[in-house]
């Protein structure tokens, strides 16, 4: 069996990363990356760190508008498809990669199978929102992660859901690709979860950035921030850096900086106006740092979906800098607090969330990829 993952950007990679394994033990995978990250700390290193072959195409497409992007995304992986004739093509998330790579293979007739399908925002002016929907609305598989992403789903009027959303067994699972059974819905778990337990050792062992920026544990905020709706709002921008450097004056925090955000801050001299030399900015760093930095955070500020995700994983209370999340299920097991980006709003979290409560955890048993993968060979032999 033939298999084409399409990948483009640094969230993708990690899901990638624990399926590939699984995929590849009895599957022939090719793994195109269309270039969206090309920044080598947002996209080789990543491959590197976590053992994944190298992609066997590179699309080079980079940074543009969305149009652009998914324009050149589309006709690129045509080409690809056309070439490689895949039994199936695999999408992950909702970047305008993802999209355009369902988007290209449902032209050309291709089963296409989305990883972490169901998640939605209900904030359409969001570029991941639209992506996400329009992708579940090609796919044939929908693997989702929650068993709210599959409520969505059924919300939306998809049928086909395997026991109900709960998870299947898939010795049981004797369904064949027929036109009336598609698309088909399973809750498999979350495979950022998968790579997160397969990553979590190696990292501890080899990951040096919290002796390099002198840090001890619980002893600092990290703070991310990449989304359009901040980083193109310059008034949002400049209220979250404003709360930053105040929350800083108590604790130390770390902000490894996003190629997007920091092009957008430098082309606005934002920082010019605002005393931030208590920040510590950074480079984007690798998966491995990544994990030490929120392992060991007293708490994380982001508008990341990601690592919001893996604040919660990790047990570490997460502030997003939104007004709404496609991980519902953070916010409803208070660890997650939506804040918005209003100054006072950041600071009075900071100053006040503390979660004490545990987890009732959404995201599986980590065991997603296998899950995946067991499905799909019985769907695609059938």
């Amino acid at each position: 069996m033939k298999i084409i993952s399409i990948v483009g950007a640094r969230p993708q990679f990690i899901k990638l990363y624990s399926l590939s394994k699984q995929l590849r033990i009895k599957c022939k995978e090719i793994i195109v990356h269309t270039g969206q990250h090309y920044d080598i700390e947002m996209s080789s290193k990543f491959f590197e760190d976590l053992g994944i072959p190298s992609p066997d195409y590179n699309l080079g497409v980079g940074s543009g508008t969305h149009c652009y992007q998914i324009s050149e995304i589309v006709k690129r992986v045509e080409k690809v498809l056309v070439d490689e004739k895949p039994h199936l093509v695999i999408v992950y998330g909702d970047t305008n990669s993802t999209l355009a790579g369902a988007l290209a293979a449902t032209k050309l007739c291709i089963p296409v199978a989305h990883i972490e399908a169901g998640l939605r925002s209900y904030n359409k002016k969001m570029p991941e929102e639209v992506n996400r929907v329009l992708t579940d609305h090609c796919s044939s598989f929908l693997f989702c992660p929650t068993e709210n992403a599959v409520k969505n789903l059924q919300r939306e009027g998809f049928k086909n859901i395997i026991n109900g959303g709960k998870l299947i067994n898939v010795n049981q699972c004797e369904l064949s690709i027929v036109d009336n059974q598609l698309p088909i819905v399973f809750n498999v778990g979350d495979t950022m979860y998968d790579a997160l337990l397969m990553s979590l050792k190696n990292a501890e062992k080899k990951s040096k950035i919290l002796k390099h920026l002198n840090l001890k544990s619980k002893e600092y905020y990290l703070a991310t921030i990449h989304r359009a709706e901040n980083t193109d709002d310059i008034q949002n921008l400049r209220n979250i850096f404003e709360a930053l450097v105040e929350i800083s004056k108590n604790m130390r925090v770390i902000v490894p900086l996003h190629p997007r955000t920091k092009k957008i801050i430098d082309s606005q001299n934002l920082l010019t106006s605002i005393s931030y030399s208590s920040l510590k900015i950074i480079d984007p760093v690798s998966y491995f740092d990544m994990l030490m930095l929120e392992k060991n955070a007293n708490m994380i500020l982001t508008d990341s979906g990601g690592v919001q995700k893996e604040a919660y994983m990790l047990k570490v209370p997460c502030i997003t800098l939104r007004n709404e999340t496609e991980w519902v299920e953070t916010v409803k097991d208070k660890w997650n607090s939506l804040v918005g980006t209003q100054k006072e709003s950041i600071i009075n979290a900071i100053n006040n969330f503390n979660p004490i409560r545990a987890q009732k955890f959404a995201f599986g048993d980590g065991k997603a990829s296998l899950k995946i993968v067991k499905i799909l060979k019985q769907l695609i032999a059938d």
